[in-house]
């Protein structure tokens, strides 16, 4: 297990970075999910695959290669069922397969319908059988991460009219997330109590007016908390495999 350090805090982050196999000099990486693979709420980066995105383009960063593959709206059931698909093709050169899939899904699934104490979007069961599912069918792809979800904020709700985010069920459905990536030793980044740990005065404000989506500032935090993360920064960074 590695811990995750930003500024002074430290939060777990769950698989080995250093099991991982060599990178080659230029990755092409899948980014595949929900809004929050999408950066839905941030006008000024495209969210934080966006952001990545851009700075692997810039001449003094690696080059490596990120599609940004998500669906505002996804469940994990929808994210597994287009997940060979997208992969087979984003080859590029030389018929060659994407080198790694970072996964980010699962509140979408969280919400209750119609009503606060309503029935959640994806029954728990469901959820996690389908996740099984897309987690073993990502690891026989490639190399696997995981970026678990942000922490809306309640007094919002209801999102569009009809669906109750709350943290509880946030955290029911991300811990039984990072279990499963645990088992598999899928690197999982645990933003929700990541950000929950820096207070309300923190997270608060980098989530939208909606009450469901990071905005700006809170897309440009999660990408800084992806590039500090261990597990990303030991595989991008490795040196090309002795051929």
């Amino acid at each position: 297990m590695q811990t995750l350090a930003t500024g002074s805090e430290q939060r777990f982050s769950y698989g080995e970075a250093r099991s991982l196999p060599a990178a080659s000099p230029h990755l092409r990486i899948l980014a595949l999910g929900d809004s929050l693979i999408y950066g839905f709420g941030d006008p000024e980066g495209g969210g934080w695959v966006e952001r990545l995105r851009r700075r692997w383009m810039s001449p003094e960063h690696q080059g490596h290669v990120l599609y940004n593959l998500g669906v505002r709206g996804d469940k994990v059931e929808q994210v597994s069922h287009r997940l060979e698909h997208e992969f087979r093709h984003r080859g590029e050169l030389r018929h060659r397969v994407p080198d790694g899939i970072i996964l980010s899904v699962g509140v979408n699934d969280s919400a209750r319908l119609s009503r606060p104490n309503g029935r959640n979007f994806t029954d728990f069961e469901d959820f996690q059988a389908n996740l099984h599912i897309l987690l073993d069918r990502s690891q026989q792809l490639s190399q696997v991460f995981f970026v678990g979800m942000t922490p809306v904020n309640p007094a919002q709700m209801p999102f569009s009219g009809c669906l109750y985010y709350n943290h509880e069920d946030q955290h029911r459905y991300k811990e039984a997330t990072r279990l499963a990536c645990l088992e598999r030793r899928i690197p999982y980044l645990d933003i929700f109590e990541l950000w929950l740990a820096r207070g309300q005065e923190w997270w608060l404000p980098r989530i939208s007016s909606d009450g469901l989506h990071p905005n700006s500032a809170g897309y440009a935090a999660l990408l800084e908390d992806v590039l500090n993360w261990e597990a990303i920064q030991a595989w991008t960074n490795s040196p090309l495999s002795a051929a």
